[in-house]
């Protein structure tokens, strides 16, 4: 089958966990389809690094500009609107045309949407099965957290606003994927009764995982993530201020190597502490995930489920973890990871696994082994063939049922 596959993000380099699942998932269709990608993206993606993409699409092109924040009067103009502000100054009427333009050429059979910021332009493409991935909702319900009431107000508005459209949007599609039980129950309610509903996880490279990346260095930590995202820079800045001092005070040789895009403006934002050491952007960070003794997952905001936790795991590299880093993934506390949910017991969980080998080694054979039963990108990429190969088959059968009677 042909499938006009719209991302937000340009696959290459896969150095974010949206990156990731786009690249995982079209590895996994190209094996039985062939796949055309559209990238919609607003991060000046450089297509230059293309040499898996153009190994696995017959056909590949990026579309990029410069993404506009709502203003204020945006915000209050939605009130009136089906679209939410964000979308709404977003949308941008050439990808429209070259989306509608590929769809016209191609002709495909599938057009599937990873991310909600490019359903709106799969909706317009009429006559073909549609699937949406990954709308992200599990972040958002969170609203009533907000420390204010004008904050939550505002959650709450952008919560209500975001489900609405939502509902409006999966009345064009055939399908939609999520990627936890938690987003699922979300979706579910919004969702006519002929639309497929499936878990697709988030996964980890379990035979990527076999390197030989050297041993784990003792007293080392770890932190994957690009500074640029705001729940990932919150988590470090969290870390730093609360959680590490306490660390180095009881074990004075432990070091934090945090490794992901930053931006001069982050860094600044950083808490000033000894034993930090900022890599940067890591064409592999495998190696130093692999090398460390700990990886530490202090995410307290955000959505959707965290691949850094996975891919850790998968790498035999064991995790702390606030109960916001795992959400939405099968792994239990003290079996699997450590789960801590404030400074104090966060620092106490680390300096655990810092001072206990026998702990380390535990949880390190533990969490590879869960991620292999469950997470295992391989099985994750079947299960999405099977998803589309179970929609064309009852859209084949509408269009037999319905030509009968004709």
């Amino acid at each position: 089958m042909r499938i006009l596959a719209l991302t937000s993000w340009w696959p290459e380099p896969a150095d974010n966990g949206i990156k990731l699942r786009i690249r995982h998932l079209l590895r996994a269709l190209a094996r039985s389809h062939d796949i055309h990608l559209v990238a919609l993206t607003h991060d000046g993606a450089n297509t230059s690094q293309r040499q898996e993409i153009d190994q696995l699409c017959a056909s590949a092109m990026a579309l990029s500009a410069p993404q506009r924040n709502p203003r204020r009067q945006d915000v209050i103009a939605s009130l009136w609107h089906v679209q939410p502000a964000s979308v709404r100054v977003r949308w941008n009427p050439q990808w429209s045309a070259v989306v509608r333009a590929q769809a016209a050429a191609l002709k495909p059979d599938i057009v599937l949407s990873i991310e909600l910021a490019t359903a709106i332009y799969a909706r317009e493409i009429s006559s073909v099965v549609r699937i949406l991935d990954d709308p992200e909702l599990v972040g958002l319900s969170t609203w009533h957290r907000a420390s204010s009431a004008p904050g939550k107000l505002r959650a709450w508005l952008t919560w209500y606003k975001q489900r609405s459209y939502v509902r409006y949007l999966l009345r064009s599609f055939d399908a939609c994927s999520v990627v936890s039980d938690a987003e699922l129950d979300l979706v579910r309610p919004l969702a006519p009764a002929n639309t497929r509903l499936a878990v697709i996880p988030n996964g980890a490279d379990i035979s990527g995982g076999t390197g030989d990346w050297g041993e784990p260095q003792p007293d080392t930590l770890i932190y994957p993530g690009s500074l640029t995202y705001r729940a990932n820079l919150d988590a470090v800045q969290y870390f730093l201020r609360d959680i590490f001092p306490q660390i180095r005070q009881r074990r004075s040789g432990v070091r934090l190597r945090i490794t992901g895009r930053a931006e001069p403006e982050q860094l600044a934002a950083l808490p000033s502490c000894d034993g930090v050491d900022v890599l940067g952007f890591v064409p592999d960070v495998r190696a130093e995930v692999a090398r460390a003794w700990c990886e530490v997952v202090p995410l307290r905001e955000g959505s959707g489920t965290r691949l850094k936790v996975l891919e850790a795991l998968a790498l035999g590299t064991p995790v702390v973890s606030t109960s916001k880093g795992i959400e939405g993934l099968a792994l239990d506390h003290d079996l699997h990871v450590l789960v801590a949910d404030t400074p104090e017991s966060f620092a106490d969980a680390t300096l655990r696994v810092l001072a206990q080998p026998e702990l380390r080694a535990r949880l390190a054979e533990a969490g590879r082994r869960r991620v292999a039963e469950l997470y295992d990108w391989r099985i994750i990429g079947q299960q999405m063939n099977e998803l589309i190969e179970e929609i064309i088959r009852q859209h084949s059968g509408r269009r037999s049922v319905y030509g009968t009677h004709a």
